[in-house]
C-alpha cells in the first residue's frame, strides 16, 4: 500500500477506534480512556508533519479514490486529496487537537465525564481530519456532519446543566439551516455537472465549463454551509452559547477546527467560488457586516470567553473578505488562508489562557478575575498578551502579516468602502481586545465605584461559577488544589497553572511568534511561487495607525489610573443597549420562531397530523367497526335465516343474469 494512501488512513480510523474502545469498553477507567486518545492522536500528529515535510514542494496533488456510489449517471468516488492546501490544514488540526488533548489532562482532571470526554475528542478528531483530505464534495459533507455531531456532544458536555444542553442544541439547529443548503448546492451539481469531485469542478469552473448560472446558484446554496459552520450573519447566533461547552471544548472549535471549516471550504474549493463574481460580491458584503456586527458586541460582553468568541466570528469574516475579495481582484487565496493558519495558533492561545484564568478563579467575568489577581498568573497572562497582540495585528506577532495580507487585497478592489471597513474593524478588534488585557493587567481599588456594575461574588473555588469552572453537579472539590499544582502527580508551576496546561500555552505562543516570518516559503509551497505583495505606505501606516488608535484608546477607557472603567460607548447609552443586545439579532429569530415555525408552519403541520392523516386512520378504523357491526346483524345463528338469506341472494344473482340476456 502506498505510504501516504495509509497515513491518509490511518489519520481517520485511528481516532475513530479510540473513540468506539472508549465508548463502550473504558469510559469508566479515565487513566486507560485517556491513553488511547492519546495515541490515536499522536500517531496522526506525527503522520501529518512527516507528510508536510516529505512532500513539501509538491508539484502536483495526490488524488486516492475508490468508487462508493455508481449508478448509470453518477459515480461518487471516496478518497483523500493531498496538496499544499490540504496537507497545512491536516498538521493545523492535527496539532491544535493534540495540544488540546494535553491542556484537557489538567484541566478535566477528576471530573465524572473525563473518559466520554476523551471519546468526544476522539470522534471530532476522526471528523475534521477526515473533512480536511476528502476528495470529493459529497464525502466531505459526511464528515461536515460529524463535525456538527462532534462539536453538539461537546458544547452541551454538561448536559445536566440546561443551559449547556440547551446550548448543544441551538449549535446543532442552526447550523443544520446553513447544511440545507450545502447539501441544495450539492444535488444541484450532481443534476447538472455530473460530479462531487472537488479537482475536477476546481479545473471545470476555472476552464469556464460550466455554465455561469450553475456557478453562481451552487457557489451561494453552498455558501450557507460556509455561514453557518463559521457563523456568518444571520446565523451566527449558536456561537457565543457554544461557551457553554468546558473551555478546552471552545479552543478547539474556535481555533482551527469546526468554525474555520467554512472558511476552509471556501479555500478548498475557491477556484469555483471565485468563477462567480455575483457570489464574491455577496460573501464579501455579508462577511464585512458580520466583522462589524460581531466586533461591536465584543466592546460590551464581560464574559471572557464570549468576547474571544465574538472575536473568532470577526476574525472568520475577516478571511471570507480576503478570499472574497481575491476572487473579485483576479488574486490568489493566499492572504485569507495565512490568516486562517496564524488565527488557529492565537486563537487557540487565547482560549487555553482563558481556559486558565477560569480554571483557578472559577468564573468567566474578567473583571472578578482581575480583583482576585489574574494578572499574578504569570505565564496565561504573558501568553495571552502574546495572543491579544497578534489578534491587533502588532509586529512582530502572526496576526500582523496576515492581516495586513488581507488589508492588501481589500486595497486592490475599485470600491475602496471594503478596505475603510476592514480598517475599521481593526480599530473595534484592537479596542475590544486590549480592553480585556488592561481589566486583568490593572485592578482598580476595592472601592472604585464601577465594581458595582462589574463585579460579582464568586463561588468558593473548584464548585463552579458561571459557565465551566467544573462545577455543573459534578462536585469537583480538588479543582482549587488542582490549579495550584497539589494534583495530577505534581504537574504544577509556582505561580498556580499546573504545567500540564502551561506547556500548550507555549507551544502556542512560540507559534504566534515565529508564523508571521514564515509568510514566503509557505506561499512558495502553496502557490508554487512567492509573489510580490505591493502594499502602499500609506495603507500600512494606516493599519498600524487604527490598531495602535484602538489599544490606545482602549489604555484611556480601562488601563490608565484615571480611567472610568465605563468605556466611550457608555456616552450612548441607546447604543450601548443595542450591542449588549447583540443587535436584537437573537430576538429576531425567536420572533420569528414563534411567529413562523411555531405559529404557522408547525400549527399547520399538527393540524394536518390530527385532521388528515389521523382522521383518515381513524376513518378507516371506524368505517370497520361500523360496517362488522351492521354486518353482524345477519349472524343471528337460526339456521331458517341463514337459509333464507342464501335463496334471497342466489334470487338476487339469478335476476341480475336474466335481466343481462
Amino acid at each position: 500500500m502506498d505510504p501516504i494512501l495509509l497515513g491518509c488512513l490511518l489519520c481517520v480510523i485511528l481516532p475513530l477506534v479510540a473513540f468506539g474502545l472508549i465508548m463502550i469498553f473504558t469510559w469508566r477507567r479515565p487513566n486507560l480512556s485517556l491513553a488511547i486518545s492519546l495515541v490515536a492522536s499522536t500517531i496522526p500528529l506525527i503522520i501529518a508533519w512527516t507528510m508536510l515535510f516529505k512532500l513539501w514542494g509538491i508539484k502536483e496533488p495526490l488524488i486516492f479514490t475508490f468508487n462508493w456510489l455508481v449508478s448509470d449517471l453518477v459515480k461518487v468516488p471516496f478518497g483523500f486529496l493531498i496538496d499544499p492546501v490540504s496537507l497545512i490544514m491536516l498538521v493545523i488540526v492535527a496539532t491544535i487537537s493534540w495540544l488540546i488533548q494535553i491542556y484537557s489532562i489538567g484541566y478535566m482532571g477528576g471530573d465524572p465525564g473525563f473518559g466520554r470526554y476523551y471519546a468526544d475528542l476522539s470522534l471530532f478528531a476522526m471528523s475534521m481530519l477526515g473533512l480536511v483530505i476528502s476528495s470529493g464534495l459529497l464525502q466531505l459533507y459526511v464528515f461536515w456532519e460529524l463535525v456538527g455531531l462532534s462539536s453538539y456532544l461537546l458544547i452541551g458536555f454538561w448536559y445536566e446543566k440546561f443551559s449547556a444542553s440547551e446550548a448543544g442544541k441551538k449549535a446543532f439547529v442552526v447550523t443544520r439551516f446553513g447544511d440545507v443548503g450545502f447539501f441544495m448546492g450539492l444535488v444541484f451539481l450532481t443534476i447538472f455537472f455530473g460530479s462531487l469531485d472537488i479537482a475536477g469542478l476546481n479545473a471545470a469552473a476555472a476552464s469556464d465549463k460550466m455554465p455561469p448560472w450553475l456557478i453562481t446558484t451552487s457557489a451561494l446554496l453552498i455558501f450557507c454551509g460556509i455561514a453557518g459552520k463559521s457563523a456568518q450573519f444571520p446565523i451566527h447566533v449558536w456561537l457565543p452559547d457554544a461557551m457553554e461547552g468546558p473551555t478546552p471544548v471552545s479552543a478547539l472549535l474556535h481555533s482551527a477546527t469546526m468554525v474555520a471549516a467554512g472558511v476552509y471550504l471556501l479555500t478548498r474549493i475557491f477556484p469555483f467560488m471565485a468563477a462567480s463574481a455575483t457570489a464574491m460580491l455577496i460573501i464579501l458584503a455579508i462577511a464585512t457586516l458580520t466583522m462589524i456586527l460581531s466586533s461591536t458586541i465584543g466592546m460590551v460582553a464581560t464574559d471572557i470567553k464570549q468576547v474571544w468568541a465574538y472575536s473568532t466570528v470577526s476574525q472568520l469574516a475577516f478571511m471570507a473578505m480576503g478570499l472574497s475579495a481575491a476572487g473579485l481582484a483576479h488574486g490568489t487565496l493566499f492572504a485569507g488562508y495565512f490568516h486562517l493558519t496564524t488565527h488557529a495558533a492565537f486563537k487557540a492561545l487565547l482560549f487555553l489562557c482563558a481556559g486558565a484564568f477560569i480554571h483557578h478563579f472559577g468564573t468567566n467575568n474578567f473583571f472578578v478575575m482581575s480583583k482576585e489577581g489574574g494578572r499574578k498568573l504569570t505565564i496565561p497572562m504573558v501568553t495571552v498578551t502574546i495572543a491579544a497582540l497578534a489578534l491587533c495585528g502588532i509586529f512582530p506577532m502572526a496576526g500582523f502579516f496576515s492581516k495586513e495580507l488581507i488589508l492588501g487585497t481589500l486595497a486592490h478592489l475599485d470600491n475602496k468602502i471594503w478596505v475603510l471597513l476592514g480598517l475599521f474593524g481593526a480599530f473595534l478588534t484592537s479596542y475590544y481586545t486590549f480592553r480585556v488585557i488592561f481589566v486583568m493587567l490593572f485592578p482598580r481599588a476595592d472601592d472604585h465605584p464601577a465594581w458595582e456594575q462589574y463585579w460579582e461574588e464568586p463561588e468558593p473555588h473548584g464548585h463552579g461559577h458561571g459557565d465551566d469552572a467544573h462545577g455543573h453537579g459534578h462536585g469537583d472539590a480538588h479543582a482549587h488544589d488542582d490549579a495550584h499544582g497539589h494534583g495530577h502527580g505534581g504537574h504544577g508551576d509556582s505561580h498556580g497553572v499546573p504545567w500540564v496546561m502551561s506547556f500548550p500555552l507555549l507551544v502556542l505562543a512560540g507559534f504566534t511568534l515565529v508564523l508571521g516570518f514564515l509568510q514566503t516559503p509557505l506561499e512558495t509551497f502553496l502557490l508554487g511561487k512567492s509573489e510580490p505583495h505591493e502594499m502602499s505606505f500609506v495603507l500600512l501606516a494606516s493599519a498600524v495607525g487604527v490598531a495602535l488608535a484602538g489599544i490606545g484608546m482602549a489604555w484611556l477607557d480601562w488601563g490608565r489610573k484615571t480611567a472610568s472603567w465605563q468605556g466611550f460607548i457608555k456616552q450612548i447609552p441607546a447604543l450601548e443597549t443595542f450591542f449588549i443586545q447583540k443587535w436584537y439579532i437573537d430576538h429576531f429569530w425567536r420572533w420569528f420562531l414563534d411567529t413562523f415555525i411555531y405559529g404557522v408552519f408547525s400549527k399547520w403541520f399538527t393540524y394536518n397530523d390530527r385532521r388528515v392523516v389521523d382522521g383518515g386512520v381513524d376513518a378507516v378504523a371506524f368505517s370497520c367497526i361500523g360496517g362488522g357491526r351492521w354486518l353482524s346483524f345477519i349472524q343471528t345463528a337460526f339456521l331458517q335465516f341463514n337459509l333464507l338469506f342464501m335463496v334471497v341472494v342466489l334470487a338476487a344473482v339469478g335476476i341480475y343474469l336474466l335481466m343481462g340476456r
